[in-house]
């Protein structure tokens, strides 16, 4: 099996060159992300694998089915940039759903900690021989409100991280199971009672842009709001009126709307074009991280062999578990999956 493997990073190829020698497979590596331009790129291979910010439209997929891949493997979790519209019955898609809870679940707790005692603005001032302490002032996470909105297994991790620091936990989640102290909430009361906000849901028609001007009226003033979902559960320019009317205390955002432009890239040498992510990082109070929640070495190592063996279930006619089905045209009782191991 040859794969085109796009969008890598240093980081990519050291954890899947650790492992392929295991299988009957060959990596041929591009750091140009996959979209319209460089498609071309996986001619006369078998599989094209794609990251999160790799663009994966109707035109890729065309492009993908008529060089003969039938197979599109994800080495990431979030799908929701896939046109399977375009795909389905012409492109098998699997992905990694679960590469390592514990990482995205402990940067979260990161950023809260980094904003609550501004370790990154001491950090710089230290580091210019400045050791004045004023506006460095932070409060006791202990018996503060924290609201977590999507109970999975990333939000689970991080409520038990919280219960271990003394804090109240409340939740909102559209499928709710118990969870041992913990209360669950509708959006308006956890909005309205919550010192910390966390999101840790998919991005979903239901979820796109919740965090907006009418949800950040509705919060306790001062709130801290975290992000290391999916960057567009947030209206943007919203949260920068809640910055600057001050409803939004502090923000700490490890994914962006548009960030597929910029993040994982360097433009250190070069300005923001973008006004609004600009905007962004010119607050005190934001602290910005570019999609490196996952970036463990646990968690790389997970990407590596579930994307490896999912393309292996793939060539070897097996099960795919890590399939992503678009819908099942005849009903889920009859599901093709159950019989072939595959969605067609």
């Amino acid at each position: 099996m040859k794969i085109a493997f796009f969008d890598t990073k240093p980081y990519d190829r050291q954890s899947f060159d650790q492992y392929i020698d295991q299988y009957d497979m060959k990596i041929k590596y591009f750091e140009s992300k996959l979209n319209e331009d460089t498609v071309a790129l996986a001619a006369h291979s078998d599989v094209a694998c794609a990251f999160v910010n790799d663009t994966l439209n109707e035109s890729v997929v065309n492009a993908l089915v008529d060089m003969g891949i039938k197979l599109l493997a994800l080495r990431c979790a979030g799908y929701n940039h896939v046109d399977f519209k375009a795909a389905y019955n012409r492109l098998h898609v699997v992905r990694v759903p679960a590469y390592s809870p514990y990482a995205v679940a402990e940067h979260a707790i990161a950023l809260m900690f980094s904003l609550n005692r501004k370790t990154h603005r001491a950090y710089v001032r230290t580091r210019d021989n400045n050791f004045n302490i004023n506006g460095l002032t932070g409060f006791d996470f202990h018996g503060k409100t924290v609201g977590v909105i999507g109970t999975g297994k990333i939000g689970r991790i991080f409520i038990d991280i919280c219960k271990g620091l003394g804090m109240k936990v409340i939740a909102y989640d559209m499928y709710p199971s118990e969870i041992e102290g913990v209360e669950f909430v509708e959006l308006a009361s956890l909005y309205q009672a919550s010192d910390i906000i966390s999101l840790h849901c998919p991005l979903t028609k239901e979820t796109h842009y919740m965090i907006d001007d009418h949800a950040i009226q509705q919060m306790k003033e001062g709130v801290m709001l975290i992000n290391t979902s999916r960057g567009a559960l947030v209206q943007t320019e919203h949260l920068i009126d809640g910055l600057k009317s001050k409803r939004i205390g502090s923000a700490g955002l490890d994914v962006y709307e548009e960030e597929s432009e910029y993040f994982f890239e360097d433009f250190s040498s070069e300005s923001i074009d973008d006004d609004i992510l600009a905007r962004l990082l010119s607050f005190s109070n934001v602290l910005v991280t570019s999609h490196q929640a996952f970036l463990t070495r646990e968690a790389l190592s997970n990407i590596a062999e579930t994307t490896l063996e999912n393309i292996k279930a793939y060539q070897e006619g097996k099960l795919l578990v890590n399939e992503v089905c678009y819908h099942c045209p005849e009903g889920p009782s009859k599901c093709k999956k159950k019989e072939t191991g595959r969605c067609w």
